[in-house]
Order: C-alpha cells, then sequence, then structure tokens
C-alpha cells in the first residue's frame, strides 16, 4: 500500500453554530485530514503534538483506522491546542472567541522513519516553517506534496510561506485567500499568479460553491452537493483536502485528469461532515455511504448534451 504522511493540529474545539454549541470535542486539521483520508487503500501517519490532557480514547479512534500516531508527540504536563469559534447564521463567516495554542507553540515535527519515504504528503495548516521542516526530513522525494494554508500566515508570515510555496506541487486555499494572496480578484487570474509562485496545482475551496482546480490552461469545477441541513462547517476543508490527498495516494497517478476525481472524492466526504458536530458524523460514516454519495454526485453533473 502506498503511504500518506499528513502533517497538522490535532486539537480541542469548542464551537457554537445556531443549531446548538458544544463543549471541548476533537478536531484539529490533522484529526479531519487522517479521518477522511483513511477511507482509501493506504497506509498513513500524523505528525502532530498534544498534551498529556488529551483523552485515550481520541488516541485510540486513530488508530482504530489504522492512522500510525508513532510521530504523535505527547507532551508531559502540557495542554493540547484549543479553538473555540462562534459561525454566524449563513455558516460561511465565523468569529474565532478563543485560540490557546499551549504544546503547539514549540511544535517540532518528528517525521517516523518509515515514512520518509513517503508517497504524498499533505502539508495541513500549520506555521510555513514547520510545513518547511517536514519537506526537509523526507529522504525520497515524494510523488506529490499538498500544501493547506491561510489568511493568518499571509499576515504574519509571507516570506516563510512564500518560501515553502515553492517547495510543493498543490495549493489548496478559499477564494478569499487566493485573491489576499496574489492580489487578483479574478479567481483564473489569481490562479494563474500563485502557479508562479512554485504549486503547479492550485485548488480553490468555495465553502458550499463547490471547488475549483486549476493547471496552467486547464480548469476543473466540482459543485458541492445541495444538502438538506449543514450543521457545522469546521473540519470541512481538511476534510476535503483528506479526500484529495487519499485518493491521489490510493490511486499512485498525479495527473489533472485524476486530480478532477480527487477533487469529487474530496468534495464528497466533505458534504458528510459538515452534517453533525466536530468529527462525529465522519466517525460513524461507512464505505456503503459514501459511494452511494457518489454516486448523487455523478447524477448531479451528467447530462447530455447534443452540438
Amino acid at each position: 500500500m502506498n503511504k500518506l504522511l499528513i502533517v497538522g493540529t490535532v486539537a480541542f474545539d469548542a464551537i457554537e453554530t445556531p443549531f446548538g454549541k458544544t463543549d471541548k470535542i476533537l478536531g484539529g486539521a490533522g484529526t479531519y485530514i487522517g479521518l477522511s483520508a483513511a477511507f482509501f487503500n493506504l497506509q498513513s501517519a500524523i505528525v502532530s503534538v498534544v498534551g498529556d490532557d488529551f483523552p485515550q480514547e481520541y488516541l485510540d479512534l486513530l488508530t482504530d483506522r489504522n492512522i500510525d500516531i508513532s510521530g504523535l508527540e505527547v507532551v508531559k504536563g502540557g495542554k493540547t491546542f484549543f479553538w473555540s469559534g462562534r459561525y454566524h447564521n449563513d455558516l460561511n463567516s465565523r468569529d474565532t472567541l478563543d485560540t490557546q495554542l499551549n504544546v503547539l507553540a514549540d511544535f517540532q515535527p518528528k517525521v517516523p522513519e518509515n515514512y520518509k519515504n513517503a508517497d504524498v504528503v499533505m502539508l495541513g495548516n500549520l506555521h510555513p516553517l514547520v510545513q518547511s521542516s517536514v519537506i526537509d526530513q523526507m529522504t525520497t522525494k515524494p510523488k506529490l506534496i499538498v500544501l493547506d494554508t491561510m489568511n493568518f500566515w499571509m499576515d504574519c508570515a509571507l516570506p516563510e510561506l512564500l518560501a515553502v510555496m515553492k517547495r510543493v506541487d498543490v495549493i489548496t486555499i478559499n477564494d478569499e485567500e487566493a485573491r489576499q494572496l496574489s492580489g487578483e480578484h479574478s479567481l483564473v487570474k489569481a490562479a494563474a499568479k500563485i502557479q508562479t509562485m512554485g504549486p503547479k496545482y492550485v485548488v480553490i475551496k468555495k465553502g458550499e460553491h463547490g471547488a475549483l482546480l486549476f493547471h496552467e490552461q486547464d480548469v476543473f469545477f466540482a459543485p458541492a452537493l445541495p444538502l438538506e441541513e449543514v450543521f457545522d462547517p469546521t473540519g470541512a476543508g481538511d476534510t476535503f483536502a483528506g479526500g484529495f490527498a487519499g485518493f491521489i495516494t490510493q490511486s499512485e497517478n498525479v495527473s489533472f485528469e485524476n486530480m478532477k476525481n480527487a477533487i469529487i472524492y474530496g468534495s464528497n466526504l466533505a458534504s458528510f461532515c459538515v452534517e453533525k458536530f466536530g468529527t462525529e458524523r465522519m466517525v460513524s460514516l461507512d464505505k456503503e455511504e459514501v459511494v452511494a454519495r457518489l454516486k448523487q454526485f455523478k447524477s448531479l453533473t451528467q447530462f447530455d448534451i447534443e452540438l
């Protein structure tokens, strides 16, 4: 089986939406990416850090899905990264209420020896220097390196972000971040400019409006499935990234045509994530449901037209 190396936060989240609120629950980019990628035929490992306040049941939840956690450092006496947020009525915008970096503040990622030759590396949203240090530890060049980032790093670590972007193949960001990074309002122009910064492929996530994939002159658009209920968007982007990277890892094909399928697989898994709070839906999800919804995606966009 091919190997996927996942780097990202494993955390506690407290979430408030118009439909309810939670106390501390399992969250973090690395968690969502790992749970999503677990639906594919691959070997995966998460590189991250938690405090000793992190429950054993959460660690078991990851290992039960055959996720290698030998690179998940547990800091004795440390506290796990915590994020709290409140979503507005449209669920597209949110306010961060609290961020406690805790053990993440001094995180030095250590890639397990048996994953230094991983086929695909998925760099979740973290400080660009942390992302770079993971690439430094790889002993063989991965077939594909995917990087996720956000406007926070564009504001406070832009030189470091631009440096790591030169070393990756794919970048995944949302439309607002694509505009900020490129200085272009048109997403087509934004993607073209971002490709000159390093990544050969640009994925722009548009939430409930789907996702765009750009490569040179090629463009692909995948819709988001219209859902009756969206409960909590937290982790949807990371679930999408996990599906994208997981499908590429399983299929061993890094062509633009195959990335189209990866985008659909990612969008499909993300559509489940938003149905419940936190990771709850991803934990209860089974493969039959995933396949059934993939068929819905296919019928959503398939049509015959005579030209």
